[in-house]
């Protein structure tokens, strides 16, 4: 669309009130800038709703609107005539005649998404032979609804019971994996798990049937189940695709597939092992064209995030990472390396596997079958002259020999561990073998994290904590308010005291994002996160790029006042509880689940860390070989906050529910 197609549209909505007329221009901007078109723009922020935007849509050109689809009203013959293709591609469904008592004659009834575009309904109507009468409804609906009408035939085909699928053994695999039904149920895998923004795929037989799960925002979720029958053919077809020996059953295999969805790339790893029911396969999902995420996205604000500005523009040393898999530690890395790399420095990568390309950085894909380990890349990183380095892992003596002798040589090395807190990463290294006084003289810092699923803004609920909220949080109410003021812009006690300084002098954060302290919006961190599960669709990318008026003030954190997007209702709920009182963190919130959320009353994922600096007064405990308990107390006095503590301010400021926490974080961290 044109520049004065994008300003039309956007005119339409402001004169059926769904937008405000002063963001018209700011989001055109947006659209020029991003290359997208409006509505897009919309979707993918949602700083609309969906269904106003659609029915402003559908008063304009006057047409019914749709609030939702039956996939069972859907007739055979419109599956069967319409490619799923071609409906997923211009986001419309052909419904049925407009006239059921005569199908033979008179046009068809079609849901589109965007009524003002008439090329789609001009295709179809040739491809139908007929005329047809358009409706409007959301993209969510129309998408959803395509996605249950056409695998429909599929699922009662791989549901059923049929006694030439009885018996296992007397199955052709290859036959039985060219059959289209098979194929196309197991594409549908890819295609819906992409839609709902999963970031893996588990297949999984037992004794009647086959199960796929999927796993949504870190929780598995029952997607679909198959008749047992056909588990050779599912099996047989996704390891024709990832290029494995569909005649070995007995070893595990691991393989990959490249899919391309939506006008993306997705990389898939595969894994198969053999179980007692049969093949077991896990898939995991890599949008590789979608756009990393800020550390402000995924959670940190004020002084962490400054803090972590500090530790990743040092000259030299080493910066860990740790948490258990699955805890985002890669997507932080990569945040951080976005924020520091400029043309003037050289950064490589060693990666198993490389998840997400970087421009304007090395990047090394680790393979031990050939001998390239984490070891010998670095090495030969050394060789290169960088600035910085990431190694994905650091899992050996060699490995964490070679890291600590790069960084004293004037590298800045970033890295992960598999610990459980941020002091554990030391007595971690020092059972690789590493010598204290090494540690003490290379380690910068080291981040411990975890994710926690964010709560769905548009259904969740609040309520008044009682002190046994409090009690299981470890905080009580002052130091949970102390918290929430750390979130803006002061620096915390123990940070060392000429950083501490410069954040407080009057040209704190100069050399810093301008957007450093402001505390996240409600931006889902689909994923997994490690790798990114943060929505694998285009759509996700533009809310990264969108201006967002969402945004709560990092020095006012006050959620007990909702905050209401421009020319839109509460983000929250309608109401906050009678009575309640305003000091930050009086309110905390509920999931309920509604449609947008899929029930769950979530609706994607945000980190909580806890910063480990390296002092002088840590350096004492490493080098009298402290453990990490007591290693941990006293970076606790010089101000280091407690993954737990960290969790009370995500839950203090309405971001997730105290139950998501509890789950996340030991219960020895409220000590």
């Amino acid at each position: 669309m044109t520049e004065q197609a994008e300003r039309y549209v956007g005119e339409i909505l402001v004169r059926r009130g769904a937008l405000p007329a002063g963001r018209l221009d700011e989001l055109l901007r947006s659209v020029s800038e991003k290359n997208v078109h409006l509505l897009e723009l919309l979707e993918a922020t949602r700083e609309l709703p969906p269904e106003q935007v659609a029915k402003a849509l559908a008063d304009e050109v006057g047409i019914p609107f749709l609030d939702q689809i039956k996939p069972g009203d859907v007739p055979a013959q419109m599956i069967d005539t319409v490619p799923i293709t071609f409906a997923r591609q211009h986001k419309l469904l052909a419904l049925g005649w407009l006239d059921p008592s005569r199908p033979e004659v008179g046009p068809v009834r079609v849901a589109v998404s965007n009524p003002l575009d008439p090329t789609p309904l001009d295709d179809l109507r040739a491809l139908l032979g007929r005329n047809v009468v358009p409706v409007a409804a959301t993209p969510e609906v129309i998408e959803d609804a395509i996605n249950r009408v056409y695998e429909r035939k599929d699922e009662t085909a791989l549901t059923e019971a049929k006694d030439e699928v009885a018996s296992e053994e007397l199955q052709d695999l290859i036959d039985m994996t060219d059959e289209a039904p098979v194929i196309r149920w197991v594409n549908n895998l890819f295609y819906t798990a992409a839609q709902r923004r999963a970031s893996d795929i588990h297949i999984e037989p037992s004794d009647k049937e086959v199960t796929v799960r999927y796993r949504i925002d870190g929780n598995l979720q029952i997607a679909k189940t198959a008749h047992k029958g056909f588990l050779n053919s599912i099996v047989s077809r996704v390891k024709i695709e990832a290029g494995l020996n569909i005649a070995e059953k007995r070893l595990p295999q691991d393989g990959r597939i490249t899919k391309r969805i939506q006008g993306r790339l997705i990389d898939v790893r595969v894994s198969t092992i053999p179980t007692s029911k049969g093949e077991s396969i896990v898939m995991r999902l890599l949008d590789k064209e979608k756009v990393l995420l800020d550390l402000e996205d995924l959670g940190y604000s004020g002084a962490p995030l400054e803090c972590i500005h500090y530790l990743v523009t040092r000259p030299n040393g080493i910066l860990l990472v740790t948490g258990p898999t699955g805890s985002g530690k890669t997507t932080t890395l990569y945040a951080a390396l976005s924020r520091i790399n400029t043309p003037d420095l050289k950064i490589l990568t060693a990666e198993d596997p490389v998840e997400y390309e970087l421009r304007g950085i090395g990047q090394l894909h680790v393979q031990a079958k050939i001998g390239l380990t984490f070891a010998s890349a670095l090495r030969a990183f050394l060789r290169q002259d960088p600035d910085v380095i990431m190694v994905g892992e650091v899992r050996d003596h060699e490995t964490a020999e070679i890291a600590i002798h790069a960084s004293l040589t004037g590298h800045l090395v970033l890295s992960t561990l598999h610990t459980n807190d941020a002091a554990g990463a030391i007595t971690r290294m020092v059972e690789m073998g590493v010598e204290h006084y090494l540690i003490t003289s290379s380690l910068l810092g080291a981040i411990a994290q975890r994710l926690v699923r964010r709560l769905c803004p548009r259904c969740k609920q609040p309520y008044q904590p009682t002190d046994q909220d409090f009690r299981q949080l470890g905080v009580d109410r002052a130091r949970l308010k102390t918290i929430l003021a750390m979130s803006g812009t002061q620096a915390w006690s123990g940070m060392p005291h000429h950083y501490e300084n410069a954040l407080n002098a009057p040209n704190a954060g100069a050399h810093s994002p301008a957007h450093a302290s402001v505390e996240p919006a409600f931006v889902d961190l689909s994923d997994e996160l490690e790798p990114l599960d943060a929505e694998p669709t285009q759509m996700r990318d533009l809310r990264d790029l969108a201006p967002s008026p969402l945004a709560p003030s990092p020095l006012a954190p006050s959620i007990a006042q909702p905050i209401r997007p421009v020319g839109g209702a509460s983000l929250f709920s309608s109401s906050r509880p009678k009575g309640g009182s305003t000091e930050p963190g009086s309110i905390f919130y509920k999931p309920t689940g509604c449609e947008d959320c899929g029930g769950t009353g979530y609706r994607g994922r945000i980190a909580i860390a806890e910063i480990l600096l390296i002092d002088d007064a840590v350096r004492k405990e490493v080098l009298n070989r402290s453990d990490a308990n007591q290693i941990a107390k006293v970076a606790m006095a010089r101000g280091m906050r407690t993954l737990r503590e960290d969790g009370a301010r995500v839950v203090a400021t309405g971001l997730t529910s105290l139950e998501e926490v509890l789950a996340a974080t030991q219960a020895g961290e409220m000590e």
